[in-house]
């Protein structure tokens, strides 16, 4: 019997890893796992011991997208879903990297560009696919894609639903880095071992800024001044050891 589509998370120093699980699927999506993202990212906005988060799928495959026989229920309410965990996700204070193997499509691909970071597997394939099923990608999302990728390869996708590897993806900034098979997990392990050493407070500045938040340096330059970090970094600089930034999300913040 197959297992019931999930979502897992398992914490370890400092890195929240969370697995989309539905392989007799590969990896869709279902209403329930859609409701089920924010509930859980929100729980791990606040929990001291995560300082990063990735997203990933079980197995060889990122994740096909929303569970089609789903969309077959009248209205917009799945859409609706993957929306609120697509900005949720988005919206996560701390570094997100999807790590993707396989397929990455549809609404797995529409989460893998809310993360900050991606980096894929070679022999990865992405594909944002709405105009196969009539559906309207909606305008945060299609505003997230372009910010991503420009305005002429956002269209590309989404006019036509084609399916890019790994090669064009990396050329058009859909994903940061691309790894020899077998070398993925190591690469993502290396780097957000070295997230998890950075100060939060630099890091969850930068991701509001990049988000186009132009209104709060009053606020982060007093967040700065007492925390602390900055001497904390310029004495283990001079020190030559790790630095103990103390400013956490939902702690220091």
């Amino acid at each position: 019997m197959d297992p019931t589509p999930r979502l897992s998370a398992v914490v370890a120093d400092g890195v929240a890893t969370v697995t989309i699980e539905h392989p007799a699927k590969r990896n869709a999506l279902t209403p329930r796992m859609w409701r089920a993202l924010p509930e859980l990212l929100s729980r791990m906005a606040t929990d001291p011991a995560v300082r990063a988060l990735v997203l990933t799928g079980a197995g060889d495959v990122f994740s096909a997208g929303a569970d089609i026989g789903a969309l077959r229920e009248p209205g917009d309410a799945m859409q609706d879903l993957s929306v609120r965990a697509e900005e949720a996700l988005a919206a996560f204070p701390k570094p997100t990297l999807a790590a993707v193997r396989g397929y990455c499509v549809g609404g797995g691909a529409q989460l893998a560009v809310a993360c900050d970071l991606r980096f894929a597997e070679e022999g990865a394939r992405f594909g944002i696919t709405p105009a196969k099923l009539g559906v309207v990608y909606r305008s945060s999302s299609t505003r997230r894609l372009v910010s991503l990728v420009g305005p002429s390869t956002a269209k590309y996708l989404l006019f036509s639903g084609e399916l890019i590897d790994t090669g064009r993806a990396l050329r058009a900034g859909l994903v940061d880095e691309v790894l020899p098979p077998g070398e993925l997990a190591g690469r993502v392990a290396e780097f957000t071992r070295v997230l998890t050493t950075r100060s939060q407070l630099t890091q969850a500045a930068a991701k509001e800024f990049a988000s186009g938040r132009e209104d709060r340096d009053a606020y982060w330059a007093a967040q700065a001044g007492a925390s602390g970090d900055r001497e904390e970094g310029v004495t283990a600089f001079l020190e030559r050891r790790t630095p103990r930034f103390g400013w956490t999300v939902g702690g220091g913040g």
